[in-house]
């Protein structure tokens, strides 16, 4: 369980706590995606095809996106939804700017 310490637009401070249900599934997939990102720049290290390169490195992409997917996923059914019961809209907005940056 986590909290967190929101400033809504009035100035006052909310604290909340909440769990987050796939925290151990996404170190998991982080940690598979750190060793292949590592098999890759073991490749690069010994001159592998450059063609071969980019197909692992689109692998290790997907596997990054697939990962956030997860945290999305979990976000919003939790985070979200504890930040509607409260009427915490800075919390969309957070989420807002952070699919922005992810996308782009």
């Amino acid at each position: 369980m986590s909290e967190h310490t929101h400033i809504l637009p009035d100035g006052s401070e909310i604290t909340h706590s909440h769990s987050h249900t796939q925290t151990k599934a996404v170190l998991n997939r982080l940690s598979r995606a750190i060793g292949h990102l590592e098999s890759v720049k073991r490749m690069v290290e010994n001159g592998r095809d450059c063609t071969e390169v980019l197909v692992q490195l689109a692998a290790v992409r997907s596997a990054l996106n697939s990962t956030a997917k997860v945290i999305l996923k979990d976000h919003i059914e939790h985070c979200l939804t504890d930040a509607a019961e409260r009427g915490d809209t800075e919390a969309l907005e957070q989420l807002e700017s952070a699919i922005e940056r992810f996308i782009s």
